[in-house]
């Protein structure tokens, strides 16, 4: 077996790649550096470094053809494969309804995510509706956290998204969010085909069944049909 001492030159690139296939989490680039440094006992690698080594191991996925490239992911490195496989692989996958959320659910997070950091009453106000079971069953995904509180009257607690919604989303930053612009030119793309827009007709139906059974049974209907 080579040791890493016989990676020559090329010996960070290697290291990224290794530790970003082998992680079921993104890697930061400090981690990746101080493993190299670790390992070797030369000078810990910078973080622009870190960058040129990964960019020239997709430059070497590119040019061979490869499905699959290192993209930034809630502020570190994870493997991705390229889009145009996207639908083979929610094929394999059966889109895992399981993990799925509920309307309620997705509708609450979005509030957060675009409102955050934000308190359970400005949600409810939003939703018109109380958003505390909502707010709790994201806590409980990992979605969204506490981030501290609020300095209005009774100091409620405020609410944030967190690195595991970020990965979950596939975004690199809070920031990456789409505006109300972008969307509407997701909608509008040709590339939405009809067997998508199919998929999102059959997910907005079941949604609706689910809402009908929320609003008829109460909060205790929502947490069995999540649970």
């Amino acid at each position: 077996m080579a040791s890493i001492h016989e990676l020559g030159d090329r010996a960070l690139s290697h290291v990224a790649e290794a530790l970003v296939f082998a992680a079921d989490r993104p890697v930061a680039a400090r981690e990746i550096a101080g493993a190299y440094s670790d390992v070797t006992g030369n000078d810990t690698p910078s973080d622009k470094e870190v960058l040129e080594a990964v960019a020239s191991l997709n430059e070497a996925y590119e040019a061979s053809g490869r499905v699959f490239r290192i993209e930034r992911w809630a502020a570190g490195f994870r493997m991705a494969t390229i889009s145009p496989v996207a639908p083979y692989l929610k094929s394999f996958f059966n889109r895992e309804r399981e993990k799925k959320l509920s309307h309620s659910l997705m509708e609450t997070l979005a509030i957060v995510a675009y409102r955050q950091p934000v308190t359970k009453p400005e949600v409810d106000f939003v939703r018109g509706v109380d958003s505390g079971y909502a707010l709790g069953k994201l806590m409980e995904k990992g979605f969204i956290d506490v981030a501290g509180r609020s300095d209005s009257l009774g100091r409620p607690l405020i609410y944030g998204t967190t690195y595991s919604f970020l990965e979950q989303f596939g975004l690199g930053d809070i920031d990456d969010l789409p505006n109300l612009r972008e969307i509407e030119e997701i909608l509008a793309d040709p590339s939405f085909s009809r067997e998508r827009a199919e998929l999102f007709q059959l997910q907005e139906e079941d949604n609706a069944v689910r809402d009908r059974t929320e609003d008829k049974a109460g909060p205790q209907a929502e947490q069995e049909i999540e649970e």
